[in-house]
């Protein structure tokens, strides 16, 4: 398998090249050249297997000859054997239609943990045979620092530095990071937004004097082999719910567009998705982009979801480049516009062919609420923010009656303790895997949210390239 940039002039590397890269040189983001497929007798062999050997299966074509099958079972048991129920990503029923699929039995309670758990062991692999020390550097919204830092903490040949908005995420979320006191771990409170926290990383990937003096890496959804693992789960619940004999619809509470694209590979890969349908809350510029064309960035705005307080979505960029025809040349003019103007406008042919696979939805505070209300009243299910969002939406999509919606419960409720209390009258605790958090010591830096200092920060810590 050989992957390409978005932006059409950067190197074109092989699976273990792409996963130790991140970030393309030319600021774009991998992809790979063709999109592999699955037959419809593949998809239905899938039922019945387990979460690890679905795993393999579908993620085997992306990784092509870097790992046998073999060792890559072995990773797989190794990142899900940390998971605290036996299907890894269990689905539940909420009522004839409805359903949640649980991504948060991992040892940081998010979805993230299904990607960068593995993303850990996959880096440990491929430094084993290499002389060379990685610096990853990531921002976070929430939770995809805690899932990176626990993934990496005490790794052999890894530093790890990520950037957190001071203030803007849950005191759970902070918490899971800050207090992870392993020598390679560095965590960064800046003084703005998650977008600009975001900006901040790819603009040090960018800048080729800082980029020059380390192997930087990312753990961020930008990097190909995070979103690769979040492939699998839409195949693991489909399969379960009948597919392939009948389509199956997601609702995926988006920020950064990672995990509702890996339903879209999913679905490119040929599993029959009827809709993926993207729930965004009040920072809604997927939910623009995606019903009128309109992806220009507006004012951050503070929520109860705030892994979802996203203007600036990342991975956008790897649909579009589908949209642009796979014309790297013509994608990289249209982000340099964006970058410049803040807005691109997407065309109705582009819109058309959008729509196809994807619908979207906002949604505010109050419907958030009533959402995390219904679940608590009409199944027993307490469900946090994010998932929420989700559920929100799929309830409202227009979707035949005879077609299965999933919503990706994406957060353990008590990692948003408040806003559920406030929403369902009930208090969830922590489960036994994170018992004492608020009773360890932390440890993380603040800074100001400009370039200079962030580099010369990580420059103080980091083991530059020899």
């Amino acid at each position: 398998m050989r992957y390409v940039s978005t932006r059409g002039s950067a190197p074109i590397l092989g699976f273990e090249d792409v996963t130790l890269a991140g970030l393309a040189a030319d600021g774009g983001l991998y992809l790979p050249e063709i999109w592999p497929t699955l037959t419809r007798d593949e998809i239905a062999g899938l039922a019945g297997l387990s979460y690890v050997e679905t795993a393999v299966a579908i993620m085997a074509p992306f990784v092509g000859d870097a790992l046998s099958r073999t060792e890559l079972k072995l990773l797989c048991e190794a990142a899900y054997g940390r998971f605290s129920h036996a299907a890894v990503t269990p689905l539940t029923q909420l009522d004839h239609r409805h359903w949640l699929l649980e991504l948060f039995h991992g040892p940081t309670l998010a979805f993230k943990d299904v990607a960068l758990q593995l993303l850990g062991l996959l880096f440990e692999r491929f430094l084993s045979s290499r002389d060379t020390h990685l610096t990853v550097i990531g921002a976070t919204s929430g939770d995809t620092g805690s899932a990176a830092i626990d993934a990496l903490a005490g790794r052999a040949k890894v530093d790890i530095f990520m950037l957190h908005p001071q203030g803007r995420v849950s005191d759970v979320q902070r918490r899971q990071m800050t207090t992870v006191l392993a020598p390679n771990v560095h965590n960064i409170a800046i003084d703005g937004s998650f977008d600009d926290a975001q900006a901040l990383v790819k603009a040090m990937f960018a800048d080729r004097a800082f980029a020059g003096r380390f192997s930087l890496s990312a753990v961020n959804s930008i990097n190909w082999a995070r979103l690769m693992a979040q492939i699998v789960y839409y195949f693991y619940a489909a399969v379960r719910l009948g597919a392939p004999d009948r389509p199956v619809a997601f609702s995926v509470p988006t920020g950064n567009f990672g995990d509702v694209f890996a339903g879209y590979v999913a679905a490119r890969m040929g599993l029959p998705v009827a809709k993926l349908i993207v729930a965004t809350n009040v920072n809604d510029i997927l939910h623009r982009a995606l019903s009128v064309g309109d992806y220009s960035v507006g004012t951050v705005t503070a929520t109860a979801a705030p892994s979802m307080d996203i203007q600036v979505s990342s991975n956008f960029e790897r649909l579009l480049f589908d949209l642009h025809g796979r014309e790297g040349a013509r994608l990289a003019a249209s982000m340099q516009g964006f970058e410049s103007e803040r807005k691109l406008a997407l065309t109705a042919d582009m819109l058309s062919e959008a729509g196809g696979i994807f619908a979207s939805a906002r949604v505010d505070a109050d419907e958030m609420a009533l959402a995390m209300r219904w679940a608590c009243q009409n199944a027993n299910e307490v469900i946090d923010p994010h998932s929420a969002i989700g559920l929100a939406a799929a309830r409202a999509a227009a979707l035949p009656a005879d077609v299965p919606v999933v919503t990706l419960a994406t957060a353990h409720p008590a990692k948003f303790v408040e806003a559920v209390e406030r929403a369902t009258g009930k208090r969830p605790g922590l489960p036994a895997r994170a018992a004492g958090l608020f009773e360890r010591e932390e440890r993380y830096a603040r800074l100001p949210a400009e370039i200079g200092a962030i580099e010369a920060y990580i420059a103080e810590r980091a083991t530059p390239t020899a």
